[in-house]
């Protein structure tokens, strides 16, 4: 039976039709009926389905009849956007083919080729496909040079197809079954954890690809990586809904419980196997782990919600382990986290699951970026947090973080690619014509610089038409100071910045300015600075609400007014020292666009 099993991914930049090539595989093996039928089946999470977007993983069983003999097809899902790039290593980690989707009208974009390098690394069978052949725009021929040129091959492997309308589907499942080579089998029992989730009922749900033996209930099986030993309760697949089955197969993919009740016991990238046998005997080679690239706080609103948030937090950790997070401590929001994340977008998408899954709402603070600080003593140190910047004068040095970054723009904005990325702090590294249209520009970037709308700016200049991608560089030096944020004298690391030095001075000044104008005024006067250690660089004052305490007075003597002001004065001085600024989301925003 292992002969004819065939494990494959679909792997595409955003927007290139996989989700709907995951629909058309689907409806033609039956694994949905006409009445289940949706668009994007296996986006099945709400923020998903609003976005238009793949966030998580799926797998799912497809049962396809070839040349007289039946063929299990297990898909693995993945995700297009950047910041679920380890989404989609995960998935490559269980498969031995992938299918490279490209859209006709766009052809190669950047997150084609970074997930044809994962591909690559994983060594899979790759199969071509340029998707969307229907659309007037489509330029088949431009787009299959470009795969030629990138894949090194003729054009006998591409296929090529129209998801939407499902032409040449059936090429697609010959390709897979003639291509993709079964799974080989090994002995004893080994599968990898590629995924898993929390189940109130169950406990740990966890999804797995057998690569030797078979799982069953009732067996005993122990997590090489933690060590801890279980007992099998339940075995199932995904077609694509959970469904139990007698047994998993060596080559097969689905999941089991094991009443695992200790979220810390299920460790993606893990192997599992048989209480015998340890990780230094056997073991797959586990999947590297991502390394959180952008950190941000996250506090309850209500202090009383600290504990259903870390709850919360451990539980989307076991569905995502792409991110991190430890305890942390504000002045200005009370008791929370520091979580770390793939960028961006992710942490946009952890935090409204967050508030939608668990229903908590929440404070986040401006994102920033590692630094590698050597200080004045010769220790290292790694610091994510703005608050834990030592004294100017205590470092020697500043490491921040780098990327490669892969721009395919149309040649006509070239010179505004380059000039932005420049503007960034970018270094030049190369530039190759695709096609007589269509230019790769290389530039390593600091991470901080590209966070917040690097990608936004991208897409304005080029009216939609270029993509970007990129992958982790290493640390390098910066010319870098703290830019620290007082309110009233008091500082609020919250709302503090790592900025280069020669542009300190202007981001002071526009900092305080947005402050100024999205704080909202006090009965007392708020004086809002931007320091580098005691050194004040810029200020705004936002002056106090007045009330005319002399409204009451009709004539009579001038000194009575004069009473009533003195009074209303000493009354305000009071208040700013014992008075607390309240500090709305929207300046947090501010630092953001800053």
């Amino acid at each position: 039976m292992n002969k004819n099993i065939r494990n494959f991914s679909i792997i595409a930049h955003i927007d290139h039709g996989k989700s709907t090539l995951a629909d058309r595989l689907l409806e033609r093996t039956g694994a949905i009926s006409e009445r289940e039928f949706r668009e994007q089946v296996l986006d099945d999470m709400e923020l998903e389905r609003e976005r238009g977007i793949t966030i998580k993983a799926r797998a799912v069983r497809l049962v396809y009849k070839f040349a007289g003999e039946e063929y299990i097809l297990n898909l693995i899902d993945t995700p297009g956007h950047v910041d679920f790039n380890y989404e989609v290593s995960k998935s490559l980690a269980a498969c031995e083919g992938a299918l490279l989707l490209v859209d006709a009208s766009q052809g190669v974009e950047a997150q084609t080729i970074a997930n044809l390098h994962l591909a690559q690394q994983n060594n899979l069978v790759l199969i071509p496909i340029i998707n969307k052949i229907d659309l007037k725009n489509a330029d088949i021929e431009r787009t299959k040079e470009q795969i030629k040129s990138i894949l090194k091959i003729d054009d006998e492997g591409i296929l090529l197809i129209s998801a939407k309308h499902g032409r040449g589907i059936e090429k697609v499942f010959e390709a897979v079954i003639e291509r993709i080579p079964p799974p080989k089998a090994l002995k004893p029992l080994q599968a990898l954890i590629f995924d898993s989730k929390f189940d109130t009922y169950q406990g740990v749900i966890v999804y797995v690809r057998i690569f030797g033996g078979c799982l069953k209930p009732g067996r005993d099986i122990r997590f090489l990586a933690t060590n801890e030993v279980h007992q099998v309760q339940k075995v199932g697949i995904f077609d694509p809904h959970p469904r139990a089955v007698e047994q998993l197969n060596c080559g097969e993919v689905g999941f089991f419980s094991a009443n695992i009740h200790q979220l810390q016991d299920v460790k993606i990238g893990d192997t599992i196997s048989e209480p015998a046998f340890s990780q230094e005997e056997l073991g797959l080679a586990e999947f590297k782990q991502p390394s959180p690239l952008v950190f941000s706080g996250i506090y309850p609103v209500r202090e009383g919600d600290f504990l259903s948030l870390r709850k919360a937090l451990e539980k989307l950790r076991l569905n995502d382990s792409s991110f991190v997070f430890q305890p942390d401590s504000s002045p200005s929001f009370g008791q929370g986290f520091r979580c770390g994340f793939l960028g961006l977008l992710h942490m946009e998408i952890i935090q409204e699951r967050l508030e939608r899954e668990f229903n908590l709402e929440l404070i986040s603070t401006a994102a920033n970026v590692t630094y590698r600080i050597k200080i004045s003593n010769g220790e290292e140190i790694e610091v994510n947090n703005v608050g834990e910047f030592p004294c100017t004068v205590e470092i020697e040095e500043i490491k921040e973080p780098y990327i490669k970054g892969f721009i395919i723009t149309p040649a006509a904005y070239i010179g505004k690619i380059m000039e932005l990325s420049q503007e960034r702090r970018g270094i030049y590294k190369g530039l190759e014509y695709l096609d007589e249209g269509r230019s790769l520009l290389n530039y390593d970037l600091p991470l901080s610089e590209i966070i917040v709308d690097f990608y936004d700016k991208i897409k304005s200049i080029t009216q939609g038409y270029a993509s970007f991608d990129y992958e982790f560089k290493g640390y390098f030096r910066g010319e870098l100071v703290k830019l620290s944020i007082l309110i009233n004298g008091k500082p609020v690391d919250a709302l503090s910045l790592v900025v280069p030095r020669d542009k300190v001075r202007q981001r002071g000044l526009n900092l305080v300015e947005r402050l100024k104008n999205v704080i909202p005024k006090h009965l007392f006067e708020v004086v809002i600075q931007a320091a580098i250690d005691s050194q004040i660089i810029a200020r705004a004052t936002i002056k106090p609400l007045k009330k005319n305490v002399t409204a009451k007075c009709y004539g009579g003597d001038i000194t009575r007014k004069r009473k009533l002001w003195e009074k209303q004065k000493a009354g305000k001085k009071k208040m700013k020292q014992i008075g607390e600024v309240k500090i709305p989301q929207e300046a947090f925003r501010a630092v953001l666009k800053i």
